[in-house]
């Protein structure tokens, strides 16, 4: 698994998708949007990057990431894991972390595969499900989450799935902050160094710091999925809010 941060070539755009959670629908939305977007302004070089969590919660796990295989985006496009995508590959290996899992949107992924979740449901069956799950996720899945990069450093933004831990250098952060934290990186006012992009945590609106952007606006409950547009310094936000 690849826990570095490789750099990318720097891109005239940046466009970074927060947690998509299983709604397909707004996955298409808003590659529908970012298509606009370019459309309005041509010649433009590209890139695409979603924060992870693809899974879990919203009602088309499935869906979403057969999307994702296949870049829905009208540019180049890198996916980062999610702390969801790192249960879904532990659960197959160790099918005990459902009781964790179940509880975090791991039914919904299950449903979604057409694996039966009565007995998880109640807390059992957990080693069945887990057979059922590797025998029902096509390989192209499997190998999709396994590639699935970490981080990444692109000019003058670091994007990864949750956030940093204040005072360590970007290129020794470890993938359980990388994935997990939240409170020690949120209250934080440090200068981590570049500007970090990421998701995780539900905020009502994105989040626009002196040293992170925010793109999780909680978008299997709220319908509203966004998208930080990076044009150099400048910052602005794409949104399917209803």
């Amino acid at each position: 698994m690849n826990t570095s941060h490789p750099s990318a070539s720097i891109p005239d755009r940046i466009y970074v998708v927060g947690d998509v959670h299983g709604r397909s629908d707004l996955l298409d939305r808003m590659a529908e949007a970012i298509s606009q977007d370019l459309r309005e302004t041509p010649g433009q070089k590209a890139l695409a990057v979603t924060v992870g969590d693809y899974i879990d919660r919203g009602h088309d796990s499935r869906g979403v990431l057969e999307r994702l295989i296949n870049n829905p985006f009208p540019c180049d496009y890198i996916p980062l894991k999610g702390n969801h995508e790192a249960l879904f590959e532990t659960f197959l290996n160790d099918p005990l972390v459902a009781e964790h899992w179940r509880r975090l949107g791991g039914l919904e992924t299950l449903v979604s595969y057409g694996v039966p979740v009565r007995g998880l449901m109640i807390g059992k069956d957990y080693e069945q499900a887990a057979r059922s799950l590797h025998s029902a996720v096509p390989p192209e899945h499997l190998s999709f989450i396994s590639s699935l990069r970490i981080s990444l450093l692109v000019g003058r933004y670091f994007i990864c799935h949750a956030g940093v831990r204040p005072g360590i250098p970007l290129e020794r952060q470890t993938e359980e902050d990388l994935l997990w934290i939240r409170d020690q990186f949120l209250q934080s006012r440090a200068d981590f160094g570049k500007i970090v992009v990421h998701g995780h945590t539900p905020a009502e609106r994105p989040e626009l710091l002196p040293n992170r952007i925010n793109v999780d606006t909680g978008a299997y409950m709220t319908g509203c999925l966004t998208c930080a547009v990076l044009d150099g310094e400048l910052v602005r936000f794409l949104s399917t809010q209803p």
